[in-house]
């Protein structure tokens, strides 16, 4: 394959796959209506990268990864994990700034517009419990693929609800909503000043729609709301002002601030 018939995103295996590894790829790859790119055994992945596609979704025996020429990163539920268990220890999030500021409560139906690494959608899966829903979006296929395989095999327990992975643009999306269809909205968009971060954040903001949060979208959002619109932000930048959101009280020691707004009058 010659660089001009390099593609942006494609998918493949691991260099040891089995057949059923390469079916579900495969199938994977028509659902995402990208090319599947046959992997020999034992083959490199650097190679592939040179010749055949700018970035892989690769199917592994252990899950799901997406790799470019400057690294790698698989789903990790990382600090979700540690908050989760804060949770169930008995907290109830009080102590989670997100739980805090948005109000989450068992039975919610929460929407998620920027998935990204699944963090807090899988902290507010918890908290909403079975009887609960929560819905991300992501707009970038290349997450969304990694993420939505890696939340299908993630280990939620009995006392949470699922994460609903959907590859959406989150203005479409809204719009296409009824009023009052999520008690709780929340954003996490990039931020304006990027800071050093793990590698898996750096992946991010690689592959990330970096579009900002306008306040059409903000509103449609209110509009879908029927408590709270909750967006992150940084303490170093002037992501809430532009929106005209003051940050919540918080610690003094993060770096991560949070704003919100109610939900737009109903009629």
């Amino acid at each position: 394959m010659n660089e001009r018939s390099r593609v942006p995103l494609a998918v493949t295996t691991s260099g040891k796959p089995e057949d059923t590894l390469v079916a579900r790829a495969r199938q994977a790859a028509r659902d995402w209506n990208l090319p599947f790119i046959p992997r020999r055994k034992k083959e490199p992945i650097g190679p592939m990268l040179e010749s055949a596609a700018d970035a892989f979704i690769v199917f592994e025996r252990e899950g799901v990864s997406l790799w470019d020429r400057e690294g790698s990163f698989s789903f990790n539920p990382g600090m979700a994990h540690l908050r989760r268990l804060r949770i169930l220890s008995g907290q109830r999030g009080g102590d989670d700034a997100l739980v805090r500021v948005a109000g989450l409560r068992a039975g919610d139906h929460i929407l998620d517009c920027t998935l990204g690494l699944g963090q807090d959608a899988l902290v507010a899966a918890l908290v909403a419990g079975p009887s609960g829903r929560v819905v991300g979006l992501e707009k970038s296929l290349a997450l969304h693929a990694v993420v939505s395989e890696g939340m299908k095999a993630y280990d939620y327990g009995d006392a949470s609800c699922r994460v609903e992975a959907v590859h959406a643009d989150a203005h479409t999306y809204l719009r296409s909503l009824p009023s009052g269809s999520f008690d709780v909205v929340f954003f996490d968009p990039m931020f304006e000043k990027p800071r050093k971060s793990q590698p898996a954040f750096e992946m991010l903001r690689r592959f990330a729609e970096h579009a900002p949060l306008t306040p059409e979208t903000l509103e449609e959002a209110r509009r879908v709301a029927r408590r709270w619109v909750v967006v992150k932000g940084s303490k170093y930048s002037d992501d809430l002002k532009k929106l005209g959101l003051e940050a919540e009280p918080g610690s003094h020691y993060t770096t991560v601030i949070w704003g919100r707004v109610p939900a737009a009058p109903s009629g």
